[in-house]
């Protein structure tokens, strides 16, 4: 295959694509167990981005994902993934890049917010902004929720990652697996202590949480910044709180964040389109931001011989889609 551009996989641990921004932080990237950098050479410039590349049942074929969140696919600059640096207003077809050299039957490439430097992008959820150019935004109904819960006694902490105790780190689990068995989460979303010890080692890190009367955590949300926005990434409620609804307060203290910082916060989305989580979400949030992935299919021939048999229903690569 031969394209205007030119793809190879790098087994540096993602060391290439790495920068102060938090979803390409070397405490982020080694948490997530990222295990090499693509890397794009077009004319004009390379672009790069970690992944994680694995066996497809077993071997000897590999695929490939981007590590969760938003990592994106991001210009270099001398040696260096750049710091929050806009991709070229020209996009790039994946369809005119040769990924023959990376061996790679597949790569599922999740994009930073706002414009991707690939065409042909899929759109993979609409998230909710609370942007501090704009106008703020509260229901009333929030507002007084908030109101309560402080005057019922609940306090609001904000502290660097890198400053969390083990006993606010062990209090943000629980409340965040207590919401991940809530609601059905799979297995994949149980991160484990190990991986946000190593996250909020991170200097773009917070963790806010609201300490109920009790002085447990009742509501709490890993906060970071990366490419220009502060992320609400991972959160959680503790059981025994939610008739109080304590993470109204740690969204609000984070909009105030975000207000000092000068960036949108992103809110993130709902499982789907319209759902209560979303909801939620648009109380606080004055805009909105579709998110997008690239899909490639790097070997044809192989893609279609593993993905024969499957009923993929949307799910990329066909391959992997879930058993009925």
């Amino acid at each position: 295959m031969s394209g205007t551009a030119h793809a190879k996989l790098i087994e540096d641990r993602g060391e290439a694509a790495a920068s102060e921004e938090f979803f390409r932080s070397s405490q982020f990237l080694e948490a997530e167990g990222v295990t090499h950098t693509l890397r794009v050479a077009r004319e004009g410039g390379e672009l790069v981005a970690p992944l994680i590349v694995r066996e497809i049942d077993g071997g000897p074929e590999c695929d490939a994902i981007s590590p969760y969140g938003y990592p994106g696919l991001v210009p270099i600059v001398g040696k260096t993934a750049a710091i929050g640096a806009q991709p070229s207003p020209t996009r790039l077809d994946p369809s005119e890049v040769d990924f023959s050299a990376t061996s790679l039957v597949s790569i599922f490439l999740r994009h930073a917010l706002g414009d991707p430097p690939f065409a042909a992008t899929r759109t993979r959820n609409v998230v909710q902004i609370a942007d501090p150019a704009l106008p703020a935004k509260s229901r009333g109904s929030d507002r007084n929720q908030i109101n309560k819960n402080l005057r019922n006694g609940y306090q609001l902490h904000l502290v660097p990652g890198a400053k969390t105790s083990a006993a606010q780190r062990a209090g943000f689990l629980a409340a965040y697996e207590q919401t991940m068995r809530r609601t059905g989460a799979a297995e994949r979303y149980f991160f484990g202590a190990a991986y946000f010890d190593r996250i909020l080692e991170c200097p773009r890190t917070w963790l806010a949480f609201a300490e109920a009367p009790n002085g447990t955590i009742a509501a709490a949300s890993v906060a970071a910044t990366s490419d220009g926005y502060l992320h609400y990434y991972l959160s959680g409620s503790a059981d025994s709180h939610l008739r109080d609804s304590p993470m109204k307060n740690v969204l609000a203290s984070l909009v105030e964040l975000s207000a000092e910082l000068g960036q949108p916060l992103n809110l993130g989305g709902g499982i789907s389109r319209g759902d209560r989580l979303e909801e939620f979400k648009r109380g606080f949030s004055n805009r909105e931001l579709a998110w997008h992935s690239s899909e490639i299919v790097a070997d044809r021939s192989a893609y279609e011989r593993l993905s024969a048999g499957h009923t993929a229903d949307g799910f990329f690569p066909a391959y992997r889609a879930p058993s009925a």
